[in-house]
């Protein structure tokens, strides 16, 4: 099977590659292909999420385990294209370059049968140009929080301000 998906990047213009992809792919893999559509060198560190239909994050597919502890981090090596992205669970976001957070969202568009004679990945189609610096992004407060509340209760933190 062959997985067309659309890699959109989380910017105020449209700026966006078509790939198609051999399900079979590691996520790794995956992540390769889509670092060099967009012109990255691919050595930074970089991360899938699964998701739902409104795009909220759920779990990640990380290329290393940066745990101290080993935790149960799922990695792109391990798992697979066809395992990740379905019919059911057509929508991933795909974060590239923590320092800088290239922020992408990938839809599944189409499943089609392997063609003789293409070579996969192969991106289909591109749509504007990758700007010099990421898009800025504007993560909102928890409307309800109360700062001014924290701040009062300085004395009730269980904090030893002469510690050194």
């Amino acid at each position: 099977m062959i997985y067309k998906v659309r890699i959109i990047l989380d910017a105020k213009d449209d700026i966006f590659r078509d790939i198609e992809i051999d399900a079979s792919n590691s996520m790794e893999e995956f992540h390769n292909a889509i670092a060099q559509s967009f012109g990255f060198l691919g050595n930074e560190m970089a991360s899938f999420y699964t998701c739902n239909d409104e795009w909220i994050q759920d779990e990640e597919i990380a290329l290393f385990d940066m745990s101290e502890n080993g935790s149960d981090v799922r990695l792109m090596n391990e798992n697979f294209l066809v395992d990740v992205l379905t019919e059911r669970t057509p929508k991933l976001i795909y974060v590239y370059d923590f320092l800088s957070m290239w922020t992408f969202f990938i839809e599944l568009a189409d499943i089609v049968e392997h063609e003789p004679g293409v070579s996969y990945p192969n991106v289909l189609f591109t749509f504007g140009e990758l700007p010099e610096t990421p898009p800025e992004k504007n993560f909102k407060a928890d409307p309800n929080f109360d700062f001014d509340d924290t701040l009062e209760n300085y004395d009730d933190l269980d904090f030893d301000e002469n510690w050194n």
